[in-house]
């Protein structure tokens, strides 16, 4: 056993204002958020063909930054601790339950369809095609991934399964000494800095429509499936089958499937129409 890991302990609270705490995990998502918004703005100029303007990429910004919020966290509810939910004895206790994001508790599947739905409602106003935006949140979404599995890290959650490699890390939170696989770092290499060079590496060249959202639905179900093996399960949901089979596994699986399929179609798409030219 490695008896000199490093220790995940770390104050989750950065600072205060005027009393009130300043957590780091919402400064993770503060700075995910803004670079990720610089980085839509110049995606907006160096694509003109995608017809979004930097100007409509701050309303983009805000539409999807309500869903991820509003998804990540009632898809929390939904796919991890719904009897959080159905224990709540009104429907205000419900609605705070859900507010409560200082408690934790964010699901990317939940905020992946929140933002889905925000891009609809997004493109229904500015009419500049689903896809297109799609692609353009595709490439900068990894940013917000790798922040958000920094976040992880400070808080010392979602820790791995016990581990002798030599980069094995304790959690106190997992109530343990054993020394674990650092997960949120694997998250966060993989989720964020591969992922990143991965759809940008792609998008180097002109690329059909949906082809980059294709990818990273691919990319990032294969890296989850591939991280939950290391990862211990949630604790309130253990193992689904098999004695390996987890809650994060069921749910990014569509996502490889969804991949596949949209660059197939991407790509048979364009040929269709090379094709008739």
């Amino acid at each position: 056993m490695n008896t000199s890991a490093f220790v995940v302990k770390f104050d989750p609270v950065a600072f205060h204002i005027f009393g009130w705490p300043v957590h780091w995990y919402g400064i993770t998502y503060l700075v995910g958020f803004l670079v990720g918004w610089w980085l839509a703005r110049y995606l907006a100029r160096r694509h003109p063909e995608w017809k979004i303007t930097p100007a409509q990429v701050d309303d983009l910004l805000f539409y999807a930054g309500m869903g991820v919020i509003l998804g990540g966290r009632i898809g929390y509810l939904l796919f991890y601790d719904m009897g959080a939910l159905t224990h709540e004895p009104t429907f205000k206790d419900v609605l705070l339950r859900i507010i409560a994001i200082n408690q934790g508790g964010m699901s990317f599947h939940g905020g992946f369809i929140g933002v889905l739905t925000a891009v609809w409602f997004f493109n229904r106003k500015y009419k500049v095609g689903y896809f297109v935006i799609m692609d353009l949140m595709a490439m900068i979404t990894p940013v917000g991934l790798g922040a958000g599995r920094i976040g992880n890290f400070i808080n010392g959650e979602l820790w791995g399964k016990p581990s002798d490699v030599p980069w094995a890390m304790i959690f106190p939170r997992s109530g343990s000494d054993l020394p674990r696989h650092p997960s949120p770092l694997y998250e966060m290499l993989l989720e964020g800095v591969v992922l990143f060079i991965i759809l940008w590496w792609f998008a180097r060249k002109p690329r059909p429509t949906m082809a980059i959202s294709g990818l990273f639905a691919l990319c990032y179900g294969s890296f989850r499936i591939f991280v939950e093996f290391f990862r211990v399960p949630d604790e309130q949901l253990g193992y689904r089958a098999f004695g390996w089979l987890t809650r994060g596994m069921e749910l990014s699986a569509p996502l490889v499937v969804v991949g596949v399929l949209l660059m197939w179609y991407s790509y048979h798409k364009r040929n269709m129409q090379n094709t008739k030219i």
